[in-house]
């Protein structure tokens, strides 16, 4: 899917191309985390991959070199109010535009993992299925995306640890959705997923 006009000699001919990602769509807490990457030819990152078939010790080290080597970059994190307010989906969209909107240099392409364009984007964009597969930026982007929300999540299990955010970093684990049976969500829980809205039920005086 595509926005704009023979985007396919803007991907080739584009000096700014960013690769656009994102982290925690399924957790039923945190937030989402969208990045946007400009990679620079100059300065090439050896090892870049899809985040997921990265170790956590490999993410880590590959991002300090993608923020110190890239010609922009930008992470947004899309918190929880917001998410539950239009939808996973839409709260995704709107933050990879967020994110793209901030990179200086601007993008003259922004190349999205998925199968859908963010309207609102300031400029041509590309949706590319498997993207943190194919294209280096997407990979970069899904890298910084990755290491900024695990390390959000760990922030918040220092303020709610009964949840255990540090070992499933809010995903619907059997140790996670007992937690939220037995404390009742907390405010960084999704109230519009399914799980937390059940507990959250269960914990309001009939």
């Amino acid at each position: 899917m595509t926005q704009g006009a023979d985007l396919f000699s803007l991907a080739t001919d584009a000096r700014h191309v960013a690769g656009v990602d994102e982290a925690g769509r399924g957790p039923l807490a945190g937030p989402v985390a969208v990045a946007a990457v400009i990679l620079d030819p100059a300065r090439p990152i050896e090892g870049l991959d899809d985040s997921k078939k990265l170790s956590g010790k490999r993410r880590l080290a590959l991002f300090p070199l993608i923020q110190s080597r890239a010609l922009a970059w930008h992470i947004e994190l899309v918190d929880a109010g917001e998410i539950d307010r239009i939808n996973i989906l839409q709260a995704t969209l709107q933050g990879m535009a967020r994110a793209v909107a901030a990179l200086q240099p601007r993008a003259s392409l922004a190349r999205i993992d998925g199968n859908k364009v963010p309207t609102g984007l300031p400029c041509h964009g590309e949706a590319l299925v498997g993207g943190d597969a194919l294209d280096p930026a997407i990979m970069a982007a899904s890298i910084l995306a990755k290491v900024a929300r695990d390390r959000w999540m760990l922030e918040l299990h220092a303020r709610f640890p009964v949840y255990g955010f540090d070992a499933h970093k809010g995903y619907p684990t059997p140790e996670h959705l007992a937690a939220l049976a037995l404390h009742g969500p907390c405010p960084a829980h999704r109230r519009s997923f399914a799980p937390v809205r059940r507990a959250l039920q269960a914990v309001v005086p009939a």
